[in-house]
């Protein structure tokens, strides 16, 4: 559907809300009124905090990311947050991250990522919402591994700023508005994230080696998930829990794959499809991770 053939009030909100964004960015928080890049969209599998330790992820992920323009900031929209209304987490420096995850070796548990925080981003992100979704704040809320895990692979040196955004719904058609509502953010030079993983059915798996060979129901659903991608059929992803091979194994929950609808909704055109950056498989799960221009 062509972005302006939705709801006048919408589509209007849209335009509107892009033109406080750039005035609050010029006039309000300060930043210089400098040149930026616009942003791609990604959607990336993030793994287990052990991902830092694979022998091929890593250098894919960081491949990724030189690849792209530097971005002003990250807006981090993972799996492992969910929460309604719409949450931002902190904007204070010096929060701790959330480590929401057990049974790892001890030093997952050193892992530190002091990034700077982006207060003028959550005030971005409140101006997009606007007349369409309530914000809340957890301003003592640090990042979660979803967030962090890729990012200390992406940007390690921790110098890029990071807002975190929680997932206030796993409605898929929900989540491509709020993908529509944030496009303006990628003009700014923000490179917007959603993590999780294409397949997540961890209570069905048997070999937890980080070679294992796929199951059937995560090979099917990669493959049906890779080949609407590349058409651009949003409409069928949206529909994934009736249409697709290997479920409900392949997401017995749903919130992994959920991030994945924002990042369309932030594609600039419906129908355009996306890049596969990532593919392949991690203790037989799906590691595809996407682009969108």
């Amino acid at each position: 559907m062509p972005e302006c053939a939705r709801p006048p009030r919408r589509c209007g909100g849209v335009i509107e809300a892009k033109n406080q964004t750039q005035a609050q960015i010029r006039t309000q928080t300060g930043l210089p009124a400098e040149a930026v890049s616009s942003m791609p969209a990604l959607y990336l599998s993030h793994g287990a905090p052990p991902l830092v330790d694979d022998p091929v992820w890593p250098a894919q992920l960081a491949a990724w990311a030189d690849s792209l323009p530097r971005p002003r900031a990250v807006l981090m929209v993972s799996a492992h947050w969910e929460s309604a209304p719409l949450t931002l987490g902190t904007t204070e420096p010096g929060v701790p991250l959330v480590y929401d995850f057990g049974g790892f070796h001890p030093r997952y548990y050193q892992v530190r990522y002091p990034a700077p925080t982006a207060p003028w981003l959550a005030r971005l992100v409140r101006a997009l919402m606007r007349d369409t979704e309530t914000v809340a704040e957890q301003p003592r809320r640090g990042l979660d591994h979803g967030a962090y895990v890729p990012l200390t692979v992406m940007y390690p040196d921790a110098d890029v700023p990071v807002l975190q955004m929680s997932l206030p719904t796993l409605d898929p058609e929900r989540l491509l508005e709020l993908g529509r509502r944030l496009r303006p953010l990628r003009e700014e030079g923000v490179l917007v994230i959603g993590s999780g993983f294409t397949t997540h059915g961890l209570p069905f798996l048997t070999d937890w080696r980080p070679e294992a060979n796929a199951p059937g129901w995560s090979a099917d659903f990669d493959a049906w998930v890779a080949d609407a991608l590349d058409r651009g059929a949003v409409d069928e992803l949206a529909d994934f829990r009736h249409r697709a091979p290997g479920m409900p194994y392949a997401h017995p929950t749903v919130e992994h794959f959920a991030p994945l609808f924002v990042t369309l909704g932030l594609a600039t055109s419906p129908d355009a499809g996306t890049k596969n950056v990532i593919d392949g498989y991690w203790m037989g799960l799906s590691k595809r991770s996407v682009e969108a221009a």
